[in-house]
């Protein structure tokens, strides 16, 4: 009898253990594609803990450039996307593999370049900047892998009325944005990024990189991020409920105070701006 009361609690113990619903809710995983600059600022590894203590729900992701994170929505690989090429998002939406584009927060683009400024760019408009680059022939790294920074680059480039790519002076890393910074920077050269990245890029340097910022405040510089759900009826497995968890979750006043709050050289790298 007292071995068969045992096994009764133990089976009992289990079932109540498995049933509670902060257990259920850790269980739960969402997987995201995003762009490198959320990544290697280290505002992702601020979130999602508090987004796991909100809402018990593990956020994992892969960062890469946002033309591979939307065609990593697109294959059903994630469930949510975190990005920041506008244009590419919205045509992403009308064509049915996203739905419910949110957006969440803004930062900048910048062009930067080594202090002595060989092409005398300093304080110019893109469009003079990047054609004195191009006078000069001097050096200009590309990420060139269709992330939402090279995107936006190449939109500069044609506003600009011109077409780079085949120059020897024009340099395509393939590669995410502090390892474009690190190669201009030994090139002597010149460089476009998201100005979170070159913070961490500067605080990398321990606040005194190779590369310095040498055009921004102009209005085509805007960077725009957003997240977008996976369309559950392009993909049957993505977990639609979860993603709106975490969009809801990134618009909430709680967080958009966070993602202003996030600073690397006491500098401000992201702003909020969710429509209240």
């Amino acid at each position: 009898m007292k071995r068969n009361a045992l096994r009764f609690a133990l089976v009992f113990l289990v079932c109540a253990l498995v049933s509670l619903p902060g257990r259920a809710m850790a269980e739960e995983t969402l997987m995201m594609a995003t762009t490198t600059s959320t990544d290697n600022t280290g505002l992702l590894n601020v979130l999602a803990p508090e987004f796991k203590k909100d809402t018990g729900i593990e956020l994992k992701w892969t960062a890469v450039g946002t033309g591979k994170a939307l065609e990593l929505g697109k294959n059903c690989d994630v469930d949510v996307l975190l990005v920041h090429a506008p244009a590419a998002e919205k045509k992403y939406v009308d064509e049915g593999s996203g739905i419910e584009r949110t957006e969440v927060m803004f930062n900048d683009f910048v062009i930067v370049g080594p202090e002595s400024d060989p092409a005398k760019i300093k304080g110019k408009s893109v469009p003079a900047a990047l054609k004195g680059i191009a006078a000069a022939k001097a050096p200009f790294v590309s990420r060139g892998d269709n992330s939402g920074t090279h995107k936006k680059e190449l939109q500069l480039w044609k506003v600009s009325d011109m077409t780079p790519e085949k120059e020897e002076w024009y340099i395509q890393s393939g590669q995410g944005m502090i390892a474009t910074l690190n190669m201009a920077g030994e090139k002597n050269g010149y460089s476009m990024t998201d100005r979170g990245t070159y913070i961490k890029y500067e605080a990398n340097a321990k606040g005194n990189p190779p590369l310095k910022i040498l055009v921004e405040g102009d209005k085509n510089l805007f960077n725009q991020y957003s997240v977008l759900v996976i369309n559950p009826e392009k993909c049957k497995s993505a977990k639609v409920d979860l993603a709106r968890k975490f969009k809801d979750w990134m618009a909430s006043p709680k967080i958009q105070k966070l993602i202003g709050e996030f600073k690397l050289l006491d500098k401000q790298l992201f702003t909020p701006n969710a429509k209240k």
